[in-house]
């Protein structure tokens, strides 16, 4: 990795930057176009079956030209060929991050291109046994239900994967997401499933998360029950998928029933590896893989790609702008499909997780603000909850609009006005309705800057190039403020003390504040 000795307010083009929002923050996008009606044309990048149409912002071709002299001014260039070569971009924890290879092995070292596949072809056994039913209970029943057991990326993610491609999924095996210890809610699911037919996926990539073993004693103890077996991991209904083999085995998981990955691979960075077994399990093995290439697709794109014409980085840079030199402090995501309605979720870990950081690569406290809010909801529903603050309240929130242009799912009347209604609320946060006729509550100021994403239709491949773009735009801010985006050592506090007021009874209440001590009093811990 190069120097991590980099600020990007001492650059030329973060001056320049500055400069532009004292001068023309405020310039309007409706003049924009009026002054250039080929805006929209220049302003707009396909990838493969996404198109952006990023003419929608705040931003002028100095501007514009300013935020790409800042990428090339920072160490990005060199930065993303690290993480590709497989180098140390995680400094505090001495690790490279190669996801990406999860997704195109060949292009990764030979050890780790080996490893890979060989997990691949555990992950391909297993999903393809489940849903053929070779790979049965321990009565010889098939598997109907299947229960994943994980928290944060390692639930998250095959989550969102298997709503959003509900489409391919393959009837007769339904999936079940468990990550929150709320114990109503997995006795609620554990009171409707059979133990006879039902598989359990515990995915954890230590296999000593605390939540996700709690969880899991207690589906244990339900298999115990149901199967009259003492040792229920033991048998076919429990799979596990971790980077601590030594772990799963002395919880009494059979070595060939554990699916591995590595400490290279973050947990929200996890779905490409053996925790997406479940989204296997619900498309299919080939559907899977599709997602796997989609995201290798946008890899290489953007690698190779020029900045100004490079999806990932422009999307980094209008954030960038937006949070650095115009004061927004959210960014919101409003998918148009009520099957990415966990996308807002998956996009706040990754962002959030990723570059919700106070402390540069040379631990240096920044000077300047680092990764933003991220929020969001479906359309049409986000337009009755949230719409009024965005178009009439006073803060600027950037928002990202994502649709699929074709929905198999869908009925063309619907499809028509879900996508209008985008279209519509897209134009009126730009050109808002001043008119002195009307009066001052009515008016829309306008000059509310967004960007409209576009999947040809939501394909494995489309949502695999969906969710790498803005792994990649994460990546890019990242960089740009001289951050790591690979750690998250700002949950690890909070986690320690929890498990001491757990654990240690009275001796945890030394050194407590008195509001914490009187809410343990209150809540009978």
């Amino acid at each position: 990795m190069d120097s991590i000795d980099f600020d990007p307010a001492d650059t030329p083009a973060w001056s320049r930057l500055s400069a532009l929002a004292a001068s023309h923050g405020n310039d309007s996008i409706s003049d924009y176009f009026r002054d250039d009606p080929e805006r929209p044309e220049r302003y707009s990048l396909r990838v493969g079956e996404l198109y952006l149409d990023y003419s929608k912002n705040r931003v002028s071709d100095a501007i514009f030209s300013a935020l790409m002299d800042l990428a090339e001014q920072s160490p990005l260039s060199s930065r993303r060929e690290a993480l590709f070569a497989g180098d140390i971009v995680n400094p505090s924890e001495s690790r490279p991050a190669l996801h990406t290879a999860l997704r195109h092995p060949q292009g990764a070292k030979p050890e780790i291109r080996d490893a890979i596949r060989a997990e691949q072809e555990k992950l391909r056994f297993y999903s393809e046994g489940v849903r053929d039913g070779s790979w049965r209970g321990a009565t010889g029943k098939a598997f109907t239900d299947v229960v994943h057991i994980g928290i944060g990326g390692s639930e998250l993610g095959p989550r969102l994967a298997c709503q959003a491609l509900r489409e391919f999924r393959t009837p007769g095996i339904t999936l079940h997401f468990l990550a929150n210890v709320d114990g109503a809610e997995v006795n609620t699911l554990l009171a409707r499933l059979n133990p006879e037919t039902s598989l359990v996926i515990v995915a954890s990539k230590t296999f000593t998360t605390r939540e996700t073993r709690l969880n899991t004693d207690t589906v244990m103890s339900w298999l115990a029950r149901g199967l009259d077996r003492d040792d229920p991991q033991a048998t076919s209904h429990v799979l596990g998928v971790t980077a601590g083999a030594p772990e799963a085995l002395a919880f009494g998981i059979p070595e060939k029933q554990i699916l591995g990955f590595w400490d290279w691979v973050g947990g929200r960075y996890s779905l490409w590896s053996a925790v997406g077994l479940p989204v296997a399990i619900a498309i299919g093995y080939e559907p899977f893989s599709q997602m796997l290439s989609g995201a290798a697709h946008m890899d290489a794109h953007f690698r190779t790609a020029p900045h100004e014409h490079n999806m990932p980085v422009i999307l980094a840079l209008l954030g960038l702008w937006y949070s650095n030199f115009l004061g927004a402090p959210s960014h919101c995501v409003v998918p148009y499909c009520e099957r990415l309605g966990l996308l807002p979720a998956y996009l706040q870990q990754l962002d959030m997780e990723s570059n919700g950081k106070a402390v540069t690569l040379d631990e240096h406290v920044t000077g300047y603000r680092t990764g933003p809010i991220v929020w969001g909801q479906t359309g049409t529903s986000a337009q009755h909850a949230f719409f009024q603050l965005l178009h009439q309240g006073t803060h600027l929130v950037p928002v990202d609009m994502i649709a699929a242009v074709r929905d198999n799912l869908s009925s063309r009347r619907h499809h028509r006005v879900l996508l209008g209604n985008m279209l519509a609320q897209a134009a009126v946060l730009m050109a808002g309705n001043n008119s002195a006729e009307l009066p001052a509550h009515r008016r829309y100021p306008g000059n509310r800057p967004s960007n409209t994403l576009l999947l040809d239709t939501l394909s494995p491949a489309n949502l695999g190039a969906l969710l790498a773009l803005y792994e990649h735009k994460v990546f890019t801010q990242a960089s740009l403020w001289n951050i790591n985006p690979f750690d998250q050592w700002g949950v690890e506090l909070g986690k320690k003390l929890a498990a001491q007021l757990m654990d240690d009874g009275e001796q945890s209440l030394a050194g407590l504040d008195p509001s914490t001590r009187d809410l343990l009093d209150h809540l009978e811990l």
